[in-house]
């Protein structure tokens, strides 16, 4: 990869570790703030790779709030769980109350 590409994923990595415990954040939150609006993609794929680096990547979801990134995650519910065990509602791979649990980096730093 780029030495860009890096740089542009430890700010992500940056911003993921700020979500608070029982809150949720989107890809797409997480590229405007970095001012990157389009890059939600590259989100995911810092999110994807983020194993090891105390990053809670599982409160990064969707802007729908499903878990598009579950499958990347050890075992078969592990991120449902992890959300589960911080007090957040999933049916069906879907956040339930989204706007209630949704942390927006812009709005919040």
């Amino acid at each position: 990869m780029k030495p860009e590409t890096l740089n542009f994923f430890d700010k992500v990595y940056e911003v993921a570790k700020l979500v608070p415990y029982g809150r949720v954040t989107s890809y797409g939150a997480i590229a405007t703030y970095l001012g990157a609006a389009r890059s939600a993609r590259m989100v995911g794929y810092a999110m994807n790779g983020s194993g090891g680096k105390d990053v809670p990547a599982h409160r990064v979801v969707n802007r729908k709030g499903l878990l598009t990134g579950k499958h990347h995650f050890d075992g078969t519910n592990l991120m449902q769980q992890l959300l589960e065990s911080e007090g957040i509602e999933i049916i069906d791979n879907q956040i339930q109350n989204l706007e209630r649990v949704f942390w927006d980096p812009s709005k919040a730093l």
